[in-house]
Protein backbone atom coordinates (compact mmCIF):
# COMPACT_ATOMS: atom_id res chain seq x y z
CA UNK A 1 0.00 0.00 0.00
CA UNK A 2 0.95 3.71 -0.65
CA UNK A 3 0.18 6.84 1.02
CA UNK A 4 1.26 9.83 -0.99
CA UNK A 5 1.07 13.20 1.28
CA UNK A 6 1.29 16.83 0.49
CA UNK A 7 0.71 20.00 1.80
CA UNK A 8 -2.56 21.55 1.55
CA UNK A 9 -2.49 25.50 3.88
CA UNK A 10 -0.55 23.88 6.00
CA UNK A 11 -1.92 20.53 6.60
CA UNK A 12 -1.27 17.26 5.62
CA UNK A 13 -3.27 15.80 3.06
CA UNK A 14 -3.67 11.94 1.00
CA UNK A 15 -3.36 12.56 -2.82
CA UNK A 16 -3.81 10.27 -5.71
CA UNK A 17 -1.22 8.75 -7.71
CA UNK A 18 -2.67 10.91 -10.68
CA UNK A 19 -2.40 13.77 -8.76
CA UNK A 20 1.71 14.35 -8.69
CA UNK A 21 1.93 15.82 -11.74
CA UNK A 22 0.36 18.62 -10.35
CA UNK A 23 0.89 18.25 -6.97
CA UNK A 24 4.08 17.76 -5.19
CA UNK A 25 4.38 15.60 -2.76
CA UNK A 26 6.96 15.65 0.62
CA UNK A 27 6.26 12.39 1.79
CA UNK A 28 5.38 8.92 0.21
CA UNK A 29 4.44 6.40 3.15
CA UNK A 30 5.16 2.94 1.75
CA UNK A 31 4.02 -0.36 3.74
CA UNK A 32 4.48 -3.73 2.50
CA UNK A 33 4.64 -2.89 -0.92
CA UNK A 34 4.44 -5.45 -3.80
CA UNK A 35 6.80 -5.92 -6.73
CA UNK A 36 4.89 -3.51 -8.96
CA UNK A 37 4.57 -0.99 -6.28
CA UNK A 38 8.25 -1.08 -5.52
CA UNK A 39 8.81 -0.44 -9.68
CA UNK A 40 5.86 2.11 -9.89
CA UNK A 41 7.65 3.81 -6.63
CA UNK A 42 11.09 3.67 -8.75
CA UNK A 43 9.93 4.05 -11.92
CA UNK A 44 7.77 7.35 -10.48
CA UNK A 45 10.83 8.89 -8.60
CA UNK A 46 13.72 7.23 -9.64
CA UNK A 47 14.49 6.02 -6.30
CA UNK A 48 15.71 2.51 -5.42
CA UNK A 49 13.49 1.88 -2.64
CA UNK A 50 14.85 -0.47 0.74
CA UNK A 51 13.89 -3.41 1.93
CA UNK A 52 13.38 -3.82 5.36
CA UNK A 53 13.17 -7.40 5.40
CA UNK A 54 17.17 -7.01 4.83
CA UNK A 55 17.97 -4.72 7.16
CA UNK A 56 17.77 -6.61 10.22
CA UNK A 57 21.34 -7.57 10.00
CA UNK A 58 22.77 -4.21 9.35
CA UNK A 59 25.66 -3.18 11.59
CA UNK A 60 24.39 -0.24 13.80
CA UNK A 61 27.34 1.86 11.84
CA UNK A 62 25.40 1.38 8.87
CA UNK A 63 21.79 2.58 9.81
CA UNK A 64 22.53 6.36 9.08
CA UNK A 65 24.40 7.10 6.24
CA UNK A 66 24.28 9.84 2.77
CA UNK A 67 24.79 8.43 -0.48
CA UNK A 68 24.26 9.97 -3.86
CA UNK A 69 22.70 13.06 -2.50
CA UNK A 70 20.08 10.91 -0.51
CA UNK A 71 19.94 10.58 3.46
CA UNK A 72 18.96 6.77 4.54
CA UNK A 73 18.14 6.61 8.33
CA UNK A 74 17.11 3.00 9.55
CA UNK A 75 15.07 3.09 12.57
CA UNK A 76 12.61 1.05 14.93
CA UNK A 77 9.71 2.09 15.91
CA UNK A 78 7.36 0.57 18.77
CA UNK A 79 4.26 -1.33 17.01
CA UNK A 80 2.29 -1.94 20.36
CA UNK A 81 2.53 -2.05 24.26
CA UNK A 82 1.47 -5.96 24.13
CA UNK A 83 3.76 -8.51 24.86
CA UNK A 84 3.34 -10.48 21.92
CA UNK A 85 4.07 -7.14 19.72
CA UNK A 86 7.33 -6.44 18.48
CA UNK A 87 9.25 -3.46 16.91
CA UNK A 88 9.04 -2.38 13.34
CA UNK A 89 11.90 -1.91 10.94
CA UNK A 90 11.33 1.85 8.99
CA UNK A 91 13.72 2.65 5.76
CA UNK A 92 13.77 6.08 5.54
CA UNK A 93 15.03 7.74 2.32
CA UNK A 94 15.12 11.69 2.21
CA UNK A 95 15.67 12.35 -2.04
CA UNK A 96 14.88 15.59 -3.35
CA UNK A 97 12.70 16.96 -0.32
CA UNK A 98 10.00 14.12 -1.00
CA UNK A 99 10.87 11.56 2.60
CA UNK A 100 9.98 8.25 1.30
CA UNK A 101 9.70 5.69 4.28
CA UNK A 102 9.03 2.06 3.96
CA UNK A 103 8.18 -0.59 6.60
CA UNK A 104 6.22 -3.69 5.89
CA UNK A 105 3.30 -3.35 9.12
CA UNK A 106 1.50 -0.13 9.34
CA UNK A 107 2.09 1.87 12.83
CA UNK A 108 -0.85 3.52 14.73
CA UNK A 109 2.22 5.75 15.57
CA UNK A 110 2.44 7.25 12.15
CA UNK A 111 -1.59 7.34 11.56
CA UNK A 112 -1.63 9.82 15.12
CA UNK A 113 0.53 11.73 13.51
CA UNK A 114 -1.37 12.16 10.12
CA UNK A 115 -4.31 13.07 12.24
CA UNK A 116 -2.40 15.26 14.23
CA UNK A 117 -1.39 17.80 11.75
CA UNK A 118 -5.13 18.05 10.53
CA UNK A 119 -5.73 19.87 13.41
CA UNK A 120 -2.71 21.79 13.31
CA UNK A 121 -1.81 23.74 10.82
CA UNK A 122 1.73 25.10 9.64
CA UNK A 123 3.05 21.84 12.12
CA UNK A 124 4.83 20.36 8.55
CA UNK A 125 6.55 22.86 6.20
CA UNK A 126 8.59 20.20 4.12
CA UNK A 127 10.10 16.81 4.10
CA UNK A 128 12.48 17.25 7.04
CA UNK A 129 9.68 17.78 9.52
CA UNK A 130 7.77 14.97 8.62
CA UNK A 131 11.05 12.90 9.46
CA UNK A 132 11.46 15.09 12.79
CA UNK A 133 7.81 15.07 14.07
CA UNK A 134 7.78 11.70 13.31
CA UNK A 135 10.08 10.93 15.75
CA UNK A 136 8.72 13.26 18.47
CA UNK A 137 5.95 11.48 17.93
CA UNK A 138 7.82 8.13 18.52
CA UNK A 139 9.63 9.88 22.02
CA UNK A 140 5.80 10.72 22.97
CA UNK A 141 4.40 6.95 22.18
CA UNK A 142 7.55 5.56 24.02
CA UNK A 143 6.26 8.51 27.17
CA UNK A 144 2.85 7.20 27.02
CA UNK A 145 4.03 3.34 27.45
CA UNK A 146 6.00 4.18 30.08
CA UNK A 147 2.80 6.18 32.21
CA UNK A 148 0.81 2.98 31.83
CA UNK A 149 4.19 0.63 33.02
CA UNK A 150 4.09 2.91 35.91
CA UNK A 151 0.43 2.40 36.67
CA UNK A 152 0.78 -1.94 36.12
CA UNK A 153 3.81 -1.62 38.48
CA UNK A 154 1.84 0.66 40.79
CA UNK A 155 -1.11 -2.18 40.96
CA UNK A 156 1.46 -4.91 41.48
CA UNK A 157 2.99 -3.41 44.51
CA UNK A 158 0.16 -2.63 46.02
CA UNK A 159 -0.78 -6.09 46.12
CA UNK A 160 2.58 -7.34 46.98
CA UNK A 161 3.01 -4.91 49.86
CA UNK A 162 -0.92 -5.08 51.35
CA UNK A 163 -1.64 -8.53 51.20
CA UNK A 164 0.13 -12.31 52.24
CA UNK A 165 1.08 -13.38 48.98
CA UNK A 166 0.28 -17.54 48.26
CA UNK A 167 1.39 -19.40 46.04
CA UNK A 168 -0.83 -18.61 42.96
CA UNK A 169 -0.60 -14.92 43.26
CA UNK A 170 2.87 -14.99 43.21
CA UNK A 171 2.88 -16.60 40.14
CA UNK A 172 0.58 -13.87 38.47
CA UNK A 173 2.40 -11.22 39.80
CA UNK A 174 5.60 -12.63 38.49
CA UNK A 175 4.00 -12.90 35.67
CA UNK A 176 3.20 -9.33 35.35
CA UNK A 177 6.32 -7.86 36.40
CA UNK A 178 8.19 -9.94 33.71
CA UNK A 179 5.46 -8.05 31.35
CA UNK A 180 6.90 -4.60 32.26
CA UNK A 181 10.14 -5.29 32.76
CA UNK A 182 9.77 -6.63 28.84
CA UNK A 183 8.14 -3.64 27.66
CA UNK A 184 10.80 -0.96 29.67
CA UNK A 185 13.17 -3.04 28.42
CA UNK A 186 12.20 -2.30 24.64
CA UNK A 187 10.97 1.34 25.34
CA UNK A 188 14.33 1.90 26.31
CA UNK A 189 16.05 0.23 23.07
CA UNK A 190 13.91 1.88 21.45
CA UNK A 191 14.83 5.79 22.85
CA UNK A 192 18.10 4.98 22.56
CA UNK A 193 17.81 4.43 18.89
CA UNK A 194 15.56 7.53 17.99
CA UNK A 195 18.60 9.34 19.93
CA UNK A 196 21.06 7.83 17.80
CA UNK A 197 18.87 9.03 14.51
CA UNK A 198 17.93 12.45 16.02
CA UNK A 199 21.40 12.48 16.78
CA UNK A 200 22.42 12.04 13.05
CA UNK A 201 20.36 14.51 11.50
CA UNK A 202 21.61 17.68 13.99
CA UNK A 203 24.92 16.26 12.57
CA UNK A 204 23.87 16.28 8.75
CA UNK A 205 23.44 19.86 8.63
CA UNK A 206 20.65 19.81 6.83
CA UNK A 207 18.02 21.18 9.64
CA UNK A 208 17.37 24.45 9.75
CA UNK A 209 16.93 26.66 13.15
CA UNK A 210 13.96 25.76 14.56
CA UNK A 211 14.30 22.18 12.75
CA UNK A 212 17.36 21.63 15.40
CA UNK A 213 15.67 23.20 18.06
CA UNK A 214 12.65 21.19 18.06
CA UNK A 215 15.64 17.99 17.33
CA UNK A 216 17.47 19.30 20.69
CA UNK A 217 13.98 19.47 22.58
CA UNK A 218 13.38 15.95 21.70
CA UNK A 219 16.64 14.91 22.43
CA UNK A 220 15.84 16.50 26.39
CA UNK A 221 12.94 14.09 26.23
CA UNK A 222 14.81 11.10 25.80
CA UNK A 223 16.71 12.26 28.49
CA UNK A 224 14.35 12.87 30.74
CA UNK A 225 12.58 8.98 29.37
CA UNK A 226 15.99 7.56 30.51
CA UNK A 227 15.42 8.83 34.00
CA UNK A 228 12.44 7.01 34.24
CA UNK A 229 13.14 3.83 32.57
CA UNK A 230 16.34 3.47 35.33
CA UNK A 231 13.59 4.07 38.28
CA UNK A 232 11.01 1.55 36.54
CA UNK A 233 14.35 -1.02 36.56
CA UNK A 234 15.05 -0.07 40.19
CA UNK A 235 11.36 -0.89 41.15
CA UNK A 236 11.02 -3.81 38.89
CA UNK A 237 14.00 -5.58 41.00
CA UNK A 238 12.46 -4.83 44.37
CA UNK A 239 9.00 -6.02 43.53
CA UNK A 240 10.43 -8.99 42.06
CA UNK A 241 12.78 -9.77 45.45
CA UNK A 242 9.65 -8.90 47.52
CA UNK A 243 7.87 -11.36 45.84
CA UNK A 244 10.50 -13.70 45.58
CA UNK A 245 10.75 -13.22 49.37
CA UNK A 246 7.18 -13.93 50.31
CA UNK A 247 7.62 -17.49 48.00
CA UNK A 248 10.84 -18.17 50.28
CA UNK A 249 8.46 -18.07 53.43
CA UNK A 250 5.97 -19.79 52.36
CA UNK A 251 8.20 -22.56 51.78
CA UNK A 252 9.63 -22.49 54.68
CA UNK A 253 6.70 -22.77 56.54
CA UNK A 254 6.09 -25.91 54.77
CA UNK A 255 10.04 -26.83 55.47
CA UNK A 256 9.28 -25.79 59.49
CA UNK A 257 6.00 -27.64 59.73
CA UNK A 258 7.73 -30.75 58.34
CA UNK A 259 10.56 -29.99 61.05
CA UNK A 260 8.46 -29.83 63.91
CA UNK A 261 6.72 -32.96 62.90
CA UNK A 262 9.76 -35.49 62.70
CA UNK A 263 11.02 -33.52 65.77
CA UNK A 264 7.69 -34.72 67.47
CA UNK A 265 8.06 -37.93 66.40
CA UNK A 266 11.48 -38.90 67.72
CA UNK A 267 10.32 -39.55 71.67
CA UNK A 268 7.59 -41.80 70.31
CA UNK A 269 10.04 -43.49 67.84
CA UNK A 270 12.92 -44.34 70.59
CA UNK A 271 9.79 -45.29 72.86
CA UNK A 272 8.89 -48.21 70.13
CA UNK A 273 12.16 -48.88 70.01
CA UNK A 274 13.13 -49.73 72.85
CA UNK A 275 9.71 -51.45 73.71
CA UNK A 276 10.25 -53.73 70.45
CA UNK A 277 13.45 -55.23 72.08
CA UNK A 278 11.30 -58.17 73.68
CA UNK A 279 14.44 -58.39 76.77
CA UNK A 280 13.17 -60.95 79.38
CA UNK A 281 14.11 -58.83 82.33
CA UNK A 282 11.64 -55.77 81.51
CA UNK A 283 8.67 -56.54 83.72
CA UNK A 284 6.37 -54.85 81.14
CA UNK A 285 6.55 -58.59 79.63
CA UNK A 286 4.40 -60.08 82.56
CA UNK A 287 2.45 -56.98 83.25
CA UNK A 288 -1.23 -56.84 82.34
CA UNK A 289 -1.12 -53.32 81.15
CA UNK A 290 2.49 -53.14 80.10
CA UNK A 291 1.05 -52.88 76.65
CA UNK A 292 -1.53 -50.16 77.04
CA UNK A 293 1.03 -48.35 79.19
CA UNK A 294 3.80 -48.38 76.11
CA UNK A 295 0.99 -47.04 74.19
CA UNK A 296 -0.09 -44.04 76.62
CA UNK A 297 3.81 -42.95 77.12
CA UNK A 298 4.06 -42.31 72.87
CA UNK A 299 1.39 -40.48 73.21
CA UNK A 300 1.89 -38.11 75.25
CA UNK A 301 5.46 -38.14 73.97
CA UNK A 302 3.93 -36.97 70.96
CA UNK A 303 1.51 -34.07 72.70
CA UNK A 304 4.22 -33.02 74.76
CA UNK A 305 6.38 -31.52 72.05
CA UNK A 306 3.60 -30.16 70.01
CA UNK A 307 2.30 -28.08 73.15
CA UNK A 308 5.38 -26.45 73.76
CA UNK A 309 5.53 -25.72 70.03
CA UNK A 310 2.26 -24.73 69.75
CA UNK A 311 2.80 -22.05 72.94
CA UNK A 312 6.07 -20.90 70.97
CA UNK A 313 4.02 -19.68 68.05
CA UNK A 314 6.14 -22.02 65.75
CA UNK A 315 2.62 -23.81 64.33
CA UNK A 316 1.30 -21.12 63.16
Amino acid sequence: MINIFTLDHGRLVNIQAEEIATRKPIWVDIIAPSEEERAWVSATFSINLPQPEHLRDIEASARFYEENEELHVRSDFLRGKEIDSRSVIVAFVLSRNILFSVHDQDLSLFQLFRQRTHGHPELVEDSLDVLIDLYGSDVEFSADALEEVYVELGGIGGKVLNTNLGDNEAAEVLAKIAHSEYLNGRIRRNLMDTRRAISFLMRSKLLKPNQFEEARQAMQDIDSLDGHTAFLFDKINFLMNTTVGFININQNKIVRLFSVASVAMLPPTLIASIYGMNFKLMPELQWEYGYAFALLLMAISVALPFWMFHRKGWLK
